[in-house]
């Protein structure tokens, strides 16, 4: 299994942990981590650390590019990112000692009809050598809302799409394998209840601390945490995204409780594209997709 990760909108993380967050307060930083982001890159260092082989693409510019490419480069995760003009953007999550996180997200970059046009053909020779595609994340400026639906008819292979707003909806009609909304997100994208009207041959979706839910041809399953997670949620979403990809070959009620599971291990963890080890080797068994009744 060859996994190729896309993040549109990389971005360069900045972690801060302080004891509390009190707006309009100074706060004094306990401890800063700066790493290569974004949900793809996210993706793809959990799949490297669960023994897929995988590489990041997507767009990076500016100085925040260049220190994107290298950190990546310095932990070990293979990227191939497309260049453009633009300053790739930043991100600040602020942990308190709660384990409470607060996200600032830069916009990103403006990029160029000429660019998009670029990565497209980059793209096309990237996912003509991988068995699966993930496309995952917000789109930067200058992109057009069916962005991701491009990138999944140019794939000839299976492809998962993370993404919510227009993005979804338009890149959900073009078919890809799985979606992976949360509830907020499938509800913003369409009025009906059923996940795969908007296109996808499956659908994973994400309520919270509550688990998961998964919409398949073949049935509807729900799994839930062992016990309730306490710590950094942001990157649960990616976790579980790497986590279908790696049990890709699996029946979807055991690819469901992998989700749920590492999931979980990944809110163990204190940045966004790690996982607890020990919390998923231990509780991976613990997790029971159960069927759901239809209506």
């Amino acid at each position: 299994m060859r996994a190729l990760t896309v993040t549109l909108n990389a971005a360069l993380d900045v972690t801060y942990r302080v004891g509390a967050l009190v707006p309009g307060d100074t706060h004094r930083v306990s401890d800063v981590a700066v790493r290569a982001g974004g949900k793809g890159v996210n993706v793809a260092r959990m799949l490297l650390a669960l023994g897929v082989p995988v590489l990041a693409t997507g767009l990076s510019g500016g100085s925040a590019g260049a220190v994107l490419r290298e950190n990546l480069s310095r932990s070990g995760v293979p990227q191939a990112m497309f260049p453009i003009e633009g300053e790739t953007r930043r991100t600040v999550t602020v942990v308190t000692g709660s384990g409470q996180a607060t996200l600032f997200a830069e916009p990103g970059p403006v990029v160029t009809p000429e660019e998009w046009s670029g990565f497209l053909g980059h793209y096309s020779e990237l996912a003509a050598d991988a068995d699966v595609v993930v496309l995952s994340g917000s789109l930067p400026q200058g992109l057009p809302d069916d962005a991701y639906a491009t990138l999944v008819r140019v794939a000839p292979v299976p492809v998962v799409l993370d993404a919510d707003g227009p993005a979804l909806a338009l890149g959900a009609a073009a078919g890809p394998a799985v979606i992976t909304p949360n509830r907020n997100e499938l509800a913003a994208a369409s009025e009906v209840d059923d996940p795969l009207a908007l296109g996808a041959t499956a659908a994973l979706v994400s309520d919270g601390a509550r688990g998961m839910t998964a919409h398949t041809a073949d049935g509807v399953w729900s799994a839930a945490p062992p016990e309730v997670i306490t710590g950094n949620p942001t990157g649960a979403g990616d976790a579980a995204v790497a986590a279908l990809v790696a049990a890709w070959h699996l029946p979807w009620p055991e690819r469901l409780a992998e989700a749920v599971a590492l999931s979980a291990a990944a809110v163990r963890a204190p940045l966004a594209g790690d996982f607890d080890r020990a919390f998923y080797d231990q509780h991976r068994a613990d997790v029971t997709p159960r069927p759901v009744p239809e209506d």
